[in-house]
């Protein structure tokens, strides 16, 4: 590589994995395939854009082509922390490597710590076991309108939410509860990654959730390379819930996005930006509202739709752009239950810049993104990841 990129693009397609890791069977995982499944269930997927880059050269698909002249760099990565949910996904793409896994209560939270946050708020608390966030308001909104009942409630994640109408429990207060049970699940014995306000309005039959859900993190167990890029005067523009999911951390610019389709017209916006840095884009659709739900043709169909948003990027890009999409686990949606699943994700290495593209081995930790966007930039590289950035012609 002749010279260092100026701006570097991460997209995370948010659960979309690529077949099981060889540790699947440690997390009852052993046949899940997320796109592999998925494009069986749609009779094929049309993702052109994938196509060309080599999507199908990393595991066969069905209706993908595998192509002899990829436009990208192509490979699969290999998680190396213990979890696969949304957190240390994400936090190993940027450099860490998390060796203790975040909890999380399919059977709901300890009893000793629903009645602490009873104490706390004074309010009682409504559900506490892990349910779909639109169905657990149709459930226990009418019961929380007439007493005031906080509705707790978890998922597959680490997170614990809590649901309440904004006109019962005025946005502050919710605010200011959730802020209670962010520092109750700090201790030790829960370790929760998340804490989420999901305040909704309506009617019973007739309720929706609104755009002022707000997530309270833990910070990262140790220093990212979007801290490195920071204190070094680069920009680190988050796109989607990256910033909640880094809890603030070196981020210089944080961009909130409604869904998928809104997540890419801020992502064309900031490519348009003339910055020296990393733009991170999270787009969670594809786990929150296809995976978890185990809507293998929803999901499908939102890979379409991401794939044809790509020509309008690339169009934006220029010779001192890099494009890298990838994931942050699996989350097959054909697959039992309701939980993420322990995959390899796709990693796709793209810029104008390149006279073609070229298979990458097998990346053994998401930190070797970290790793090379450290490289390109000369910060000081993460404790864990090898760059690929001396690959990349």
């Amino acid at each position: 590589m002749s010279k260092p990129f100026k701006k570097v693009h991460v997209v995370v397609m948010d659960s979309v994995g690529i077949g099981e890791a060889p540790d699947a069977a440690k997390f009852g995982d052993v046949g899940s395939h997320t796109l592999g499944h998925i494009a069986e269930k749609m009779n094929g997927l049309t993702i052109p854009m994938m196509e060309s880059f080599g999507l199908a050269n990393i595991e066969p698909l069905q209706g993908v082509a595998a192509t002899a002249t990829p436009k990208a760099y192509y490979g699969k990565m290999q998680e190396a922390s213990v979890g696969k949910d949304t957190m240390t996904g994400h936090w190993e793409i940027m450099g860490l490597n998390i060796d203790k896994p975040f909890k999380v209560y399919p059977d709901g939270f300890p009893a000793e710590l629903i009645a602490e946050l009873e104490k706390r708020t004074g309010r009682k608390v409504l559900c506490n076991q892990p349910a779909s966030g639109t169905q657990v308001i149709d459930d226990y909104g009418p019961e929380h309108m007439e007493t005031g009942a906080l509705i707790v409630y978890t998922s597959a994640d680490p997170v614990l939410q809590i649901a309440a109408h904004e006109e019962i429990i005025p946005l502050d207060e919710l605010y200011k509860i959730c802020e209670i049970a962010r520092e109750l699940t700090l201790q030790p014995e829960y370790l929760v990654g998340r804490v989420i306000a999901r305040p909704f309005i309506g009617t019973p039959g007739h309720f929706e959730r609104t755009p002022n859900r707000h997530d309270y993190a833990l910070k990262p167990f140790g220093r990212t390379t979007m801290d490195e890029l920071k204190d070094a005067g680069l920009d680190v523009i988050a796109i989607g819930k990256i910033s909640d999911i880094f809890n603030g951390e070196g981020i210089t610019d944080a961009v909130r996005t409604k869904n998928n389709m809104d997540g890419m017209d801020k992502f064309a916006e900031v490519v348009r930006r003339d910055f020296h840095g990393i733009s991170f884009l999270n787009l969670v659709d594809f786990d929150a509202n296809f995976g978890h739900r185990r809507d293998p043709l929803g999901y499908g169909q939102a890979l379409e739709e991401f794939d044809a948003r790509l020509p309008e990027i690339l169009e934006a890009l220029t010779e001192d752009d890099v494009l890298m999409i990838t994931a942050d686990h699996g989350n097959d949606p054909t697959f039992h239950g309701t939980d993420h699943t322990r995959e390899y994700v796709p990693l796709l290495v793209y810029s104008p810049r390149f006279t073609g593209g070229h298979e990458l081995a097998l990346r053994e930790t998401f930190a070797d993104i970290a790793a090379t966007i450290a490289e390109n930039f000369d910060v000081a590289a993460p404790a864990f990841g090898t760059s690929f950035l001396g690959n990349l012609k």
